[in-house]
């Protein structure tokens, strides 16, 4: 494939329309005037497979394709020429997609059901470093939600990115030491086949069709709208992220629609097994074929026009262990990998893989390469079966706080690429987890059949919803003894927004399809002792930056472990089931004074207060330096700084 630009390239005198298709027989570029109609202009396919046209088509003319040839799933083609087809490089789109049966029926005209692509003139920004620290606070964004119910944003404004710049929104994030805001998807989707039958539409956007189309429900604006956020979030020291879905499309399984790729090109853009089959490595139907040159481009071609018109700091990948695989498994050393540390546009920008798909051998943990950040999903669960009570975890809470060397080494690291998290969008928000034992999904339809089965757990006595003030206080208690963890953690942090005052679901793990109360954050709830508690731990974050430092520790004067008592943790501490404290002794520099000491992380689970003699005059880190207690609370954190 030649180095031409593919989708619709805007000139003065005319525009040119190219597109990738290997097997069809024939594609037609398809103009929609303002005044109605459809224009069908044939295009030309060259010797890289890529079909070309040029028409007189200026600035936000409607277009969308129409491809020919073999009708055969069993083969692996799908050519309908009465299918719409949306462009893959689109960039705006004339409407949302919605799900309608015809979309996946052979022969039935879907023009009138296809959202339609806008040629569009973009200027291109200035390259600039991204805007992140390496070890920041990622704060994870779903965007109607977080700002369908904040009373400080016009109606109007409520459930889009441009909301996020509103200065109520920036004061939050300020005041929380957020580095960057990781948008949950922003891009184009349909809803899955099952769910407007429950009267249920998907709210998280994780079933794409178009990789590069903003959705008009959540950036009417288009990419102004983002570029202009994303300016003023800049402005204020704050980066995006963007999280992209490449493993698989909203085209889902054989009885799927047809609404782009599939039409296109089935057997370019899908991976098949030898008998033409679909893989399903991601669970959603299909998954994308991130090893075939076409694709690869496509994934690149989407990260550049995103830095390039948008100027977003870094991409976080669903299920990014597709992204390394091909037909022998997953590569760490993959083509896509290496073009993206390579790219002069991509090149530092901010990677976070989810570490994972459920193919062969799709666990792949502290196995992306050097310049990827990983979700730590060993950590989540250890710190949550710590917390639970869960015998033997003293160990691994250690290492959870330390940035989990052991995950990281692998491949002769010297710096740990965790993203610890204790809650995301996909589970139990962290209120949740304290206040429900099980999972509530009977609202998504599907009789409680989806959503994880195992969350680490526990509900403080009560399931769910309660008037008791002891189990109301222990619930508080317990979220602020996690929000300690998490903020005490080593290297970059997420956490997913309301969880710092308390939002709930009601339980529900798996609340994708709850576009309604379930999901919007209630921000007249919010409880202020929590909220009061996530500000001074990134208070204290920002003051001491041993929090931020990626270097694995080495025990050589930079951390040392001790018991409540002050005495060295022994071997016998570390295996006994029913340890249930330490503390983390950490060398570093006050951010105040600009002088070093040391900072003690006291760690304590158990039921009962305990005493806390730790050797030498220290201070409480988070009272502005009040004598340290000598009693360390039950199921808490306390930060100490040694005196001068």
């Amino acid at each position: 494939m030649t180095d031409s630009p593919l989708g619709a390239s805007f000139h003065v005198d005319g525009t040119e329309f190219s597109v990738a298709s290997r097997h069809a027989a024939q594609v037609d570029l398809c103009l929609f005037p303002k005044t109605g109609g459809e224009t069908r202009l044939p295009m030309q396919r060259g010797p890289d497979h890529v079909w070309r046209v040029k028409a007189q088509a200026p600035a936000g003319t409607a277009y969308g394709f129409r491809a020919d040839g073999i009708y055969a799933p069993d083969r692996g083609l799908w050519f309908d020429p009465a299918k719409l087809l949306v462009d893959p490089y689109a960039v705006i789109l004339d409407r949302p997609f919605r799900y309608d049966p015809a979309l996946g029926v052979q022969g039935v005209d879907t023009s009138d059901l296809v959202p339609r692509a806008l040629v569009t003139d973009l200027p291109e920004l200035p390259l600039t470093p991204a805007h992140w620290s390496k070890g920041g606070l990622v704060y994870e964004v779903a965007v109607r939600p977080f700002t369908k119910l904040h009373p400080d944003i016009p109606e109007a404004q409520r459930g889009t990115v441009a909301a996020l710049a509103h200065p109520a929104i920036i004061a939050h994030l300020k005041a929380l030491g957020v580095a960057a805001v990781e948008l949950m998807p922003i891009t184009a989707w349909v809803d899955e086949q099952h769910l407007g039958p429950l009267g249920l539409t998907n709210g998280w956007g994780y079933n794409p069709v178009a990789m590069m189309a903003l959705d008009p429900r959540l950036v009417p604006g288009g990419v102004t709208e983002l570029r202009e956020t994303v300016a003023t979030l800049h402005a204020e020291g704050i980066g995006v992220i963007l999280d992209l879905v490449f493993n698989h499309s909203g085209e889902s399984d054989r009885f799927g629609p047809t609404l782009s790729m599939r039409g296109l090109d089935n057997l370019t853009y899908y991976r098949h097994a030898p008998d033409l089959t679909l893989i399903n490595d991601t669970g959603c139907g299909n998954t994308i074929d991130c090893a075939h040159p076409v694709v690869e481009r496509l994934i690149l071609d989407t990260l550049r026009h995103f830095v390039r018109h948008a100027g977003i700091d870094g991409f976080r990948f669903d299920l990014g262990s597709i992204l390394g695989r091909d037909a022998w498994g997953f590569r760490r050393e993959a083509p896509l990998f290496k073009a993206m540390a390579a790219d002069p546009w991509l090149a530092g920008r901010l990677m976070i893989a989810e570490p994972w798909d459920i193919g062969p051998g799709g666990y792949q943990l502290g196995h992306f390469p050097a310049d990827f950040l990983e979700w730590n999903d060993r950590a989540r669960d250890d710190i949550r079966c710590f917390w639970r009570g869960d015998g033997g975890k003293v160990g691994a809470l250690a290492a959870a706080l330390s940035g989990s060397s052991a995950l990281f080494a692998h491949h002769g690291e010297e710096a740990t690429r965790s993203v610890t998290f204790i809650a995301a969008h996909d589970g139990f928000t962290l209120a949740d987890l304290v206040a429900y034992r099980g999972k509530h999904n009977q609202a998504n339809g599907e009789d409680n059949r989806d959503g994880h089965n195992e969350n680490h757990s526990w509900n403080n006595g009560a399931e769910g919803e309660t008037s008791d003030a002891a189990i109301l206080a222990a619930r508080r208690r317990d979220l602020m003894a996690l929000l300690s963890t998490l903020f005490a953690s080593r290297g970059a942090i997420m956490l997913a927004a309301g969880d710092e005052f308390g939002r709930s679901q009601k339980g529900n793990n798996n609340a994708y399809a709850q576009d309604n109360a379930i999901t919007w954050v209630d921000w007249q709830a919010a409880d202020p002792v929590l909220l009061a508690h996530a500000q001074a731990l990134a208070a204290l974050r920002a003051r001491f930056g041993v929090f931020q430092d990626t270097a694995f520790l080495t025990g050589q004067g930079d951390v040392a472990w001790l018991r409540l008592d002050g005495a060295t943790m022994t071997v016998s501490d570390w295996d006994n089931p029913q340890s249930d404290s330490l503390v983390m002794v950490l060398s570093t520099t006050d951010g105040k004074t600009g002088a070093p000491t040391r900072l003690a992380i006291a760690v304590h689970r158990g039921d009962a207060p305990a005493p806390l003699r730790l050797p030498g005059r220290w201070l409480d880190a988070l009272a502005s330096n009040e004598p340290a207690p000598d009693i360390i609370a039950p199921r808490s954190i306390a930060f100490l700084i040694e005196a001068a």
